[in-house]
C-alpha cells in the first residue's frame, strides 16, 4: 500500500501565505518526480509545480516568483510554499508522485486526496 497525504490547506486573505505538505508512505522503492497540481471549480486540473529527485523544478507561469516547491528525499516528503496568494489561486491542490513500489518493476502515478486552498477577504 502506498499513500500520499496532503496537509496545510485553508482559508487565507489575499496577499497571505500558506505552506502545503505531502508525505508519501508505504512500500516505496523509489520516487522520481513529485509535483503539485490544482483544480478550480469548472476548470481542468493543471500543473502548479514539479520537482525531480535531483531538485530541478518547473513552475506554472501564473505562480512563478510566488510559489516555491521543495522536497526531502530521505523523508519522502514535499512542500509547496505559497506567498502573495491571489483569489485566482483558490482551488483544490493535489500532490502527485511518480513512484515505484517494491511490488512492481514500473513507476506509476500516485495522487493524494487533495486539500482545499481558498483565498478570499
Amino acid at each position: 500500500q502506498v499513500q500520499l497525504v496532503e496537509s496545510g490547506g485553508g482559508l487565507v486573505q489575499p496577499g497571505g501565505s500558506l505552506r502545503l505538505s505531502c508525505a508519501a508512505s508505504g512500500s516505496i522503492f523509489s520516487i522520481n518526480a513529485m509535483g503539485w497540481y490544482r483544480q478550480a471549480p469548472g476548470k481542468q486540473r493543471e500543473l502548479v509545480a514539479d520537482i525531480t529527485g535531483g531538485g530541478s523544478t518547473i513552475y506554472a507561469d501564473s505562480v512563478k516568483g510566488r510559489f516555491t516547491i521543495s522536497r526531502d528525499n530521505d523523508k519522502n516528503t514535499m512542500w509547496l510554499q505559497m506567498n502573495s496568494l491571489k483569489p485566482e489561486d483558490t482551488a483544490v491542490y493535489y500532490c502527485n508522485a511518480k513512484l515505484k513500489p517494491y511490488s512492481s518493476f514500473y513507476y506509476f502515478d500516485y495522487w493524494g486526496q487533495g486539500t482545499q486552498v481558498t483565498v478570499s477577504s
